[in-house]
């Protein structure tokens, strides 16, 4: 399956990968581990909706802000593997976050926003091991935080 040609049919189009808030680097890779930094559902340089979900933001929002975490993942991801996403393997593990009201026990759901990108993108090697767990807040007001290892070939 070529990468690149399943993004366009599916109509996926990804921003450029965006650079770190602090002091740590976007990704490592080591043996032929890519370790992903926790990625924010930036759009066009912006968090378009922000806040708790539960609370201030519905299951259907925060599921959208997930798939846009996945994006944002795999632009850093092409951006480690200079521009080639076929030299990816497989999808090995997300770790998701997600602000939550202290009832809401949903956090799953949430993440297969994420997972679901990772099937359409990558077929079969886009299944994965993944943890999804509620927090009391995340950087920037953000409803969904991401992160992702991925083997490359």
């Amino acid at each position: 399956m070529n990468i690149e040609e399943n993004l366009k049919k599916h109509q996926i189009e990804l921003e450029d990968a965006s650079t770190p808030a602090g002091n740590y680097v976007p990704y490592i890779i080591t043996n032929k581990l890519v370790f992903i930094s926790g990625q924010l559902p930036f759009k066009q340089g912006k968090i378009p909706i922000t806040g708790v979900v539960g609370e201030t933001v519905s299951s259907e929002d925060a599921i959208e802000m997930a798939k846009l975490c996945a994006l944002a993942l795999i632009s850093q991801l092409k951006s480690a593997c200079d521009g080639d996403l076929n030299k990816v393997s497989r999808v090995v593990k997300l770790g998701g976050f997600v602000a939550s009201a202290s009832s809401f026990t949903s956090q799953p759901t949430i993440i297969n926003g994420a997972s679901d990108i990772m099937v359409k993108v990558f077929g079969e090697q886009g299944k994965h091991s993944r943890f999804a767990v509620g927090v009391s807040s995340l950087p920037l007001n953000a409803p969904v935080e991401i992160e992702g290892i991925f083997e490359l070939k």
